[in-house]
């Protein structure tokens, strides 16, 4: 069996239970972080284990691999420092979002899969991000694209984050701040 028939047999179909599950989890992500109640998302679907990283996108040939360092982050988290900065934007310090950003989460092209370790209780999922914010008065919005690829663990019965990694289409971001979630 080749590695292309192995992937191919451990996607899940739409009709899956599990994939019916994994789509209504980024779902309601979305619904928590549009919404802004980040200490909810963090509490109801993010693991005590999270390795949460959104990796700096190189510009090179194909070659030379996919274009991610995988040494340099623009994000390199644990639920120690996720929890510090949901914590930092509930106090009345966080000027860099207060007011706060309107954003919306676009997720598409979901795809589910069994874990590569055979292990029951792990999912991988792909999505295609699309985050549009707009700050205070601005007229012109920021957009951040991307697709996340993510592992899912059941734990008390529930799905949750348990390692996500971010590769966004832009090589320079250009925004002021990344105080969002992807």
């Amino acid at each position: 069996m080749t590695q292309q028939q192995t992937v191919a047999q451990r996607r899940l179909a739409p009709n899956d239970p599990r994939y019916a599950e994994v789509v209504d989890f980024y779902f309601y992500e979305a619904e928590l972080l549009d919404d802004l109640n980040e200490r909810q998302w963090l509490t109801d679907l993010v693991s005590p284990d999270i390795v949460y990283q959104v990796p700096i996108r190189e510009t090179v040939e194909r070659a030379r691999g996919f274009g991610f360092s995988e040494t340099s982050f623009h994000l390199n988290e644990n639920l120690g420092s996720l929890e510090s900065r949901v914590a930092r934007g509930e106090t009345k310090y966080a000027w860099a979002e207060d007011p706060p950003s309107r954003v919306r989460h676009f997720v598409a092209n979901i795809r589910v899969r069994e874990h590569e370790s055979g292990d029951a209780q792990l999912l991988t999922g792909r999505s295609n991000i699309l985050l549009y914010r707009t700050r205070q008065d601005q007229t012109t919005p920021q957009m951040l694209s991307g697709e996340r690829r993510d592992v899912l663990r059941r734990e008390d019965g529930r799905l949750k984050l348990l390692h996500r990694v971010v590769y966004l289409d832009l090589t320079v971001i250009g925004t002021h701040n990344l105080s969002l979630f992807f």
